[in-house]
């Protein structure tokens, strides 16, 4: 491993990398100075040994702090993964049967057309609670028990099972909700005691007090005229009563940068981690389920959280085409549509993971024995992973000796 030390603008960037890996350091390195990095991390696994670990730039937007070996931010819908991760612990365990009615561990939900849902269609997006119509209290998102009450009261969009629209926070409290009922603890703990405590990562889905300091802001993306001209932008803002408008705005009051929300255990949006975390958790999937001698899963049950599930031509959420296996985004190419470049996300087909708002990404490739994760936090354009992520992914699998991604995922 060498170890790199360089300055860009944003500040300095350090850690350590693998030669093989160089291309990855240098994207990292491109990424502030062309692609408007702020402060970020990028940590890559290949047979559950680290091979590039760096971090780099400011932790704040306005001050000098720098991002340090120890920055963690928000990472939005990567902590999706993390929670499905425990639903599938609890299945590989016996204790879960995902093919099952929610009915058998949740019977207050099975209400108001949502009768025969499986905790399957939680797992897929296609339960059909994408939104609330009802708007939420202005603080409900930190309140588990009044977010899953009105869950079991909604009203499904669509018939459970018969459509996919993405769950952008819900997911969260649906598979939380059925990990809280079988397991006997909240999913926050579950996750701490079975997940990160066991691996020794900082990775939090309800992030202690004592952390905040170590806690680097979210800078929000703010939109360009010519994004506005996107489909899912236009939804938002064209129409308040669209799915995608009510998934963004009524949510409760969530705010990746309130102490409040850090704290809760929002496990649709509000993990705290970083990249090294994120590739580390993803090289115990990657590994066949066991990393340093600790055993997350069973092999079987990684083949079942890599396969597709849903698969669609127009999710009823983000308005592109989208993959998605049990908890996990697939491979992803949207890049021949508008707006392409930052509405795809591109691995191998071998490859399960998950993008989290702004672009933030942790993947497992069991294939290759290889998991990434990268975190920032100066949020990016669209909805899937933009030029900065997508290029470290992209360096990855060209030092793995892959030659293309021009099918829509990478190959040798």
């Amino acid at each position: 491993m060498e170890t790199i030390r360089s300055q860009v603008p944003q500040g300095k960037i350090e850690g350590t990398c693998d030669a093989r890996f160089g291309e990855v350091a240098r994207e990292f390195e491109r990424n502030f100075l062309e692609r408007g990095e702020l402060g970020a991390s990028v940590s890559v696994t290949l047979h559950g040994k680290t091979v590039v670990d760096l971090w780099g730039g400011t932790s704040k937007k306005r001050d000098d702090a720098a991002w340090t070996r120890d920055t963690v931010s928000v990472v939005y819908s990567c902590t999706k993964g993390m929670t499905a991760l425990c639903a599938h612990m609890l299945a590989s365990r016996g204790k879960l049967d995902i093919d099952a009615p929610v009915a058998e561990y949740w019977p207050e939900f099975a209400r108001k057309g949502k009768e025969r849902t499986t905790v399957k269609m939680m797992l897929d997006h296609s339960v059909g609670l994408p939104a609330f119509r009802t708007p939420l209290r202005a603080d409900g998102c930190v309140d588990w028990s009044y977010m899953v009450d009105m869950l079991a009261n909604e009203e499904p969009f669509w018939e459970p099972g018969t459509r996919n629209g993405y769950h952008m926070i819900n997911f969260g409290w649906t598979v939380g909700e059925i990990v809280r009922r079988v397991s006997g603890k909240s999913l926050g703990t579950f996750f701490r005691e079975e997940v990160a405590q066991p691996l020794g990562v900082d990775f939090w889905i309800g992030t202690p007090e004592e952390i905040e300091p170590r806690v680097a802001p979210m800078s929000a993306y703010k939109p360009t005229e010519q994004d506005y001209g996107g489909e899912f932008l236009q939804a938002v803002i064209g129409n308040l009563q669209s799915i995608a408008s009510l998934s963004l705005l009524n949510v409760g009051g969530f705010d990746a940068n309130s102490r409040a929300c850090h704290a809760a255990e929002i496990g649709g949006a509000g993990g705290i981690s970083n990249a090294r975390a994120l590739a580390r958790i993803y090289a115990a999937l990657a590994c066949g389920g066991t990393l340093d001698g600790v055993k997350l899963l069973e092999p079987d049950q990684i083949a079942r959280m890599s396969e597709v599930a849903v698969a669609t031509q127009r999710d009823a959420t983000l308005l592109i085409p989208t993959r998605f296996s049990l908890g996990y985004m697939k491979s992803m190419d949207n890049r021949r549509r508008a707006f392409g470049d930052r509405d795809s996300a591109i691995l191998s087909s071998a490859a399960f993971g998950h993008v989290g708002a702004g672009g933030s990404i942790g993947f497992a490739d069991p294939a290759e024995g290889m998991s990434l994760g990268y975190t920032m936090n100066r949020m990016g354009p669209g909805v899937m992973l933009n030029p900065r992520g997508q290029a470290l992914v992209d360096a990855t699998y060209r030092a793995l000796g892959y030659k293309s991604n021009a099918t829509g995922a990478w190959t040798r």
